[in-house]
């Protein structure tokens, strides 16, 4: 099968109609002309500063702040320049912005005047730059303008950092292509038109948030992004904004669910979608009451290969826990425990073939070698596939059920969390001498995250206890705090001497 043609991914900005509004931001609001205005003036600006800096082709530039104008010109202005944009999530801590800056080898960080000055100077690459958001724009806007990129498909454009089963975030490589047909494709299941208005609480640093921008603008419609502490503040924007669409992630929408809803509110959404996890039968059966009028789309994704799977509206009452079938240019592939394809009423493997599969991981080809990989022989399109890890059951009507993960990775909140993470955080304190942490099931969060520690012995446990919660908080973001912690003398071994991580989990289940 061939590929669908696509575009680079700045043309994004072309989209809609010009005088049609495009991003509405707190304080303003850029029609398609003013936001292909911006993506022109910012690319200049970076491209000067490239041939200013002697950077090579390619320079990596990361962006770190809310979602104000810079967070959402920069995943267009940076490909135009011929650059490689990496955002950074907010809420991460400066160690963690550290590993990333240092691991894509960034030449220059754009953000928050507020998160940058939290940056030490070991955190710091040698050859990084650091540039307050609002200078970046002043002087951005004060230059020229660069035309839009003729740039290839298969140019690198982004690389987007996800927690990966070894502890370390690794960075996956998106090109041109990924991000253009992820857009029109989502765009495409969704129906989204030029009048739909897309709350973006999700953060642009992750491809679902990310896609919320591209695939609104695709269809020309207008993205509201909002940065929320609460979520009546959510409630009251959807309202205040005449939001269309409405993306979020299984702990949100619990959330929302406990919100009271105004009438207004309620009136103006078309459609709720949901990835980051299964919704479950209760949570479906509770949108579907409280919102009878929007088309809910339960989805399924990776950031390997962005999104692989919809539910069709339609088919959500009937069947609440499919994750349904393959997107537009994705091709689903359920590998048998045996190597062999499997078909309806099999379990195995999920196996993503097609033009949205990501270009591996930066730099980092044993751990590309393990999950992109060459598509089974049935495969329509061929070339690499990515193997997910991830099992699925493939119903009698051929709509796909989620299973389970393969690896031992902690989804809580919508986020993907590494257990190693959190386990290095809690050693780096000197407080304890062992740790272990996984996910139980929990009704708000997906799943909480609990760890067992053994307390140093030249610290003590009364010690330890007491100041480990207030260590971790200072080490990582809120999302990955350990709902709970518990202590042990001792931590159980396997017989090769490792910590019996699975004998730990069951002791805990059990006792809960």
């Amino acid at each position: 099968m061939t590929p669908p043609p696509s575009r680079p991914v700045d043309h994004l900005a072309l989209c809609g109609e010009r005088g049609a509004d495009a991003l509405v931001l707190k304080d303003r609001t850029l029609s398609f002309g003013e936001l292909e205005h911006a993506v022109g003036h910012l690319a200049a600006w970076l491209a000067h500063r490239e041939a200013q800096e002697g950077w090579d082709a390619g320079a990596r530039v990361a962006s770190w702040a809310g979602k104000g104008w810079l967070a959402c010109i920069m995943p267009l202005a940076v490909p135009r320049a011929g650059m490689v944009h990496v955002p950074v999530n907010p809420v991460l801590k400066p160690a963690q912005v550290a590993h990333i800056l240092g691991d894509s080898g960034a030449r220059m960080i754009i953000g928050n005047s507020g998160l940058l000055d939290t940056l030490s100077d070991g955190d710091m690459p040698a050859g990084c730059a650091a540039v307050e958001e609002t200078a970046c724009e002043h002087a951005a806007m004060a230059g020229d303008a660069m035309a839009p990129s003729r740039a290839a498909p298969d140019d690198l454009a982004a690389i987007l950092y996800t927690s990966g089963s070894t502890g370390r975030p690794k960075g996956v490589m998106l090109s041109h292509a990924n991000l253009w047909l992820g857009a029109e494709a989502v765009a495409s299941y969704l129906q989204l038109e030029g009048d739909d208005r897309t709350l973006c609480v999700l953060p642009l640093a992750f491809d679902y948030g990310q896609n919320q921008l591209l695939s609104t603008w695709f269809a020309g419609g207008a993205a509201v992004p909002i940065d929320y502490l609460f979520p009546r503040a959510v409630v009251k924007a959807v309202a205040d904004r005449r939001i269309t669409t409405l993306a979020g992630v299984p702990p949100l929408w619990v959330q929302l669910l406990e919100q009271e809803w105004t009438a207004d509110a309620i009136a103006t959404l078309r459609r709720l979608t949901n990835s980051g996890g299964a919704l479950g039968e209760p949570l479906v059966r509770a949108l579907r009451a409280r919102f009878p009028d929007a088309r809910l789309y339960p989805m399924y994704g990776l950031t390997e290969a962005f999104r692989s799977t919809f539910l069709d509206p339609e088919e959500v009452d009937a069947k609440p826990t499919s994750i349904g079938r393959a997107i537009p240019h994705a091709e689903i592939i359920v590998m048998r425990d045996d190597g062999t394809p499997g078909g309806p009423g099999d379990e195995g493997e999920l196996v993503h073939a097609g033009p949205l599969v990501a270009q591996g991981y930066w730099r980092d080809p044993a751990r590309t070698a393990e999950r992109f990989r060459p598509t089974p022989e049935s495969s329509q399109y061929g070339g690499t596939a990515v193997w997910s890890g991830d099992r699925v059951r493939m119903g009698e009507d051929g709509l796909l059920y989620f299973v389970g993960r393969r690896d031992a990775m902690i989804k809580s909140f919508g986020q993907r969390i590494s257990p190693q993470e959190i386990e290095d955080a809690a050693l780096s304190t000197g407080l304890v001498a062992e740790a272990v942490a996984f996910g139980l099931p929990d009704a708000r969060a997906g799943q909480a995250i609990h760890m067992v520690a053994r307390a140093a012995p030249a610290v003590g446990s009364d010690r330890a206890q007491a100041e480990l919660p207030k260590a971790m908080a200072r080490a990582l973001p809120s999302f990955m705090q350990p709902a709970h912690i518990h202590w042990r003398d001792e931590l159980p071994r396997g017989a090769t001497g490792k910590l019996d991580r699975a004998g730990l989990i069951r002791a805990i289940e059990s006792a809960a």
